[in-house]
């Protein structure tokens, strides 16, 4: 990674699903902390007001903050930032990067860091080149190997499972995360349990994933 002279001086940007929170993420955001005040942007999605939560997308923002504080200790150099939001309906956002709602979404995020000396990290290399296009600065990374997408997936067959709820809490997916993000996950079980039980309303578009509800009305 890039290095700087004054950590102070300089954001680094993370824009990220982390639903869940795992030890990939983690690690990007350590070695970002090397360098650089973290401002990590958990994506949200809110339609009149309310955060849409789907299978894709089962933890909402309150629990996510709660697994990266958690995580890092309350570390004042990783601050947990609202304004990566969508706001119904969410096909205004297309295409991206260059429709009238996306230069707003880009103009919040920016603002809210109150820094015009920033960087923002991408493991990919697509993602690395539209936001390069859109100005934020993307710096050279390698994608982590551990997805959120593989660790939901081992979380629902846990709930689904025949075990009783102490064996559910140490299966595989249990590798994947921090004891501290696991705590937070068991203490909202309920989430997990339902989110598996239903199908994903969950639509992809142009490489992006919105909530169907709230995605044209």
């Amino acid at each position: 990674m890039e290095k700087c002279i004054n950590k102070k001086s300089i954001a680094a940007i993370f824009l990220a699903h982390l639903n869940p929170l795992t030890l990939s993420h983690e690690k990007i955001i350590q070695n970002l902390l090397k360098n650089y005040k973290v401002y990590v942007f958990p994506v949200r999605f809110l339609k009149d007001k309310e955060e849409i939560n789907t299978r894709s997308f089962p933890f909402s923002f309150e629990i996510r903050k709660h697994m990266i504080l958690e995580s890092f200790n309350y570390d004042q150099n990783v601050y947990i930032m609202d304004n990566y939001t969508f706001l119904s309906p969410y096909i205004n956002y297309l295409p991206p990067f260059i429709s009238l709602s996306s230069q707003r979404l880009k103009n919040n995020i920016i603002s809210s860091i109150g820094n015009s000396n920033f960087i923002t990290y991408t493991g990919d290399r697509i993602e690395r080149l539209l936001l390069k296009l859109f100005g934020f600065k993307p710096i050279q990374a390698k994608r982590q190997s551990i997805s959120s997408t593989n660790v939901k997936k081992l979380l629902y067959q846990s709930a689904l499972s025949d075990k009783n709820l102490s064996d559910k809490y140490n299966m595989n997916w249990n590798n994947f995360v921090s004891s501290k993000v696991s705590n937070v996950i068991r203490n909202n079980w309920n989430v997990v349990e339902h989110f598996s039980k239903i199908p994903d309303h969950t639509t992809h578009i142009f490489g992006m994933k919105f909530p169907k509800n709230g995605f044209i009305n």
